[in-house]
């Protein structure tokens, strides 16, 4: 029985030849998260680094405030996905009211995509009551509408 030997390279020295699992890989080694700490990510708020002066604040909810309440109509073709009765709903051209922005938290900016809640009512068949849902939208995506 003759045996041969392989010529082995020396082990390298660089870190590129190091295989690391991914973090994917590393998330199905350690299991879901306990639902505690995916509470606490769920509710991590993203902050901007400057704090706004309590006369920014004023300026900016005084500028917003007269938008609150005031009926819009979505412009942009829009696709919501949460509202069970009617999944895969396009909202263009639905009418709404305006129920909070949220860009202002707490006297800090927020890092809020979409800043104006809007309130909606769709009439499903064979229900008495109309759905409501909220869609959040930025002001490009609706005009008022004057009444």
């Amino acid at each position: 029985m003759a045996t041969t030997t392989a010529a082995l390279a020396p082990p390298s020295t660089s870190t590129s030849s190091v295989l690391l699992p991914s973090a994917a890989a590393a998330a199905r080694c350690l299991g879901p998260l306990p639902r505690r700490a995916r509470l606490r990510t769920a509710r991590h708020v993203a902050l901007t680094p400057r704090d706004l002066s309590a006369e920014d604040v004023a300026a900016e909810e005084a500028a917003v405030a007269p938008k609150i309440g005031k009926r819009v109509r979505v412009t942009a073709p829009v696709r919501v996905y949460h509202v069970m009765k009617a999944p895969d709903l396009d909202i263009k051209g639905m009418e709404g009211v305006v129920k909070q922005y949220v860009a202002v938290w707490k006297g800090k900016r927020i890092t809020a995509n979409f800043p104006f809640k809007v309130e909606f009512h769709l009439s499903v068949e064979g229900q008495e009551k109309p759905v409501r849902f909220f869609v959040h939208l930025r002001e490009d995506e609706f005009e008022f509408i004057d009444e």
